[in-house]
């Protein structure tokens, strides 16, 4: 059971925070602001990332999957038959392959990291009161409702699909879609595509509870929250929209 303190809210533990955040998001918040802690947090989504990629890869066909993506990459357009043939044999080797399970782990950690120190800044140029580990607390905490339901609807549909139905050659494409862009006919432009793909259910749930973070958290107003969150959005969809356009949808 949580405990309420005079100043710094409600007191909980690690496990009551992780349960209060899918139905409590406000308290466990008012929590973090006083014992703002990350690491379990952080490290679930580290674990749902890989176990989900290592599902998948298990499930798919990763030789087919790196074909596709190099037909719809129009850098790999102007490469001979033997050129795309060594370069499919490298990415499906034993580097490639690691690279292909370390990626959601190091990414994860580099845009919980790199994410929380943005929420700094931003709390910063708004006038809020907030230290990186708070910044931590927030990010960490307002991804996780989103990534254990996405990675267990993710799981569900593993086991339900087909391999062939799977299809990972485009942003939004997949397991779980809940995106606009993944709607999209394949005639339709990878920047498009790629912009779409960040108006999302997910994404918006996430962005909801950062935005609730920043403001209990951070002492920010509700508009000076969502106007963080909002910008962090809009620069995620830009570099989506540029990779589209550098490498292909």
């Amino acid at each position: 059971m949580s405990q309420t303190t005079p100043d710094a809210g409600p007191v909980m533990s690690t496990p009551e925070t992780l349960t209060a955040i899918f139905f409590e998001p406000a308290a466990a918040f008012e929590a973090l602001r006083a014992r703002p802690r990350f690491l379990v947090a952080g490290l679930t989504l580290v674990a749902l990332a890989l176990a989900v990629t290592v599902l998948v890869l298990q499930k798919v066909n990763y030789e087919e999957v790196v074909r596709r993506a190099m037909e719809t990459n129009p850098r790999t357009e102007q490469m001979t038959p033997e050129q795309k043939e060594q370069a499919v044999a490298m990415q499906t080797g034993s580097v490639g392959k690691a690279i292909a399970y370390g990626a959601p782990v190091f990414g994860t950690a580099i845009i919980i990291a790199a994410g929380s120190a943005l929420y700094l800044l931003g709390a910063s140029l708004m006038g809020g009161r907030l230290s990186y580990k708070q910044a931590l607390s927030v990010w960490t905490y307002s991804s996780f409702p989103p990534a254990v339901l996405g990675s267990l609807l993710a799981v569900v549909l593993l086991f339900l699909k087909s391999a062939d139905d799977l299809d990972f050659s485009r942003p939004g494409a997949g397991l779980v879609v809940t995106n606009i862009g993944a709607l999209l006919g394949e005639g339709t432009s990878p920047a498009l595509r790629a912009a779409l793909s960040w108006v999302d259910l997910f994404t918006f749930y996430g962005m909801f509870l950062a935005a609730l973070g920043l403001r209990k958290v951070g002492k920010l107003s509700s508009g000076s929250a969502w106007a963080i969150v909002i910008a962090l959005w809009f620069l995620g969809m830009l570099f989506a929209v540029g990779r589209a356009v550098i490498f292909g949808g």
